[in-house]
């Protein structure tokens, strides 16, 4: 995986409500801040956030990428950002929300394989 399949891959697993495989996309003791707020360390950790998100409010929720780019930081280091339209997200009681934009930063390094989130945030946009 490259820094630019990063994006995909997380959109894909997000729409696919799939906790492991964006869980696989953070670092053993990478850092996370989702959508709704909670703050996760470790792999393990995200992978709960993640899954709490994917059954709650976004478990029928879709994301349309928008603007993104990688700035490389270093030959092992590069800096993420990438805009999405998130789509069919549920209120507590039931209701679809209206569309709105979210903003996925995240610090990713190599591990000669594969680029993983040292740090990752995904925040709505206002």
């Amino acid at each position: 995986m490259t820094p630019d399949d990063f994006t995909r891959a997380f959109a894909y697993a997000f729409g696919d409500r799939d906790s492991g495989a964006l869980a696989d996309l953070i670092a053993p003791e990478g850092t996370v801040q989702t959508l709704t707020g909670i703050w996760a360390e470790g792999r393990e950790a995200a992978r709960q956030a993640f899954e709490a998100e994917a059954t709650g409010l976004f478990s029928r929720a879709r994301m349309v990428t928008g603007k993104g780019s990688v700035q490389p930081l270093a030959a092992d280091l590069a800096l993420l950002r990438q805009r999405f339209v998130v789509t069919g997200a549920i209120e507590e009681s039931g209701a679809e929300m209206p569309r709105f934009g979210a903003m996925l930063v995240a610090v990713l390094h190599s591990d000669g394989l594969n680029w993983r989130a040292i740090s990752l945030t995904f925040t709505l946009l206002a």
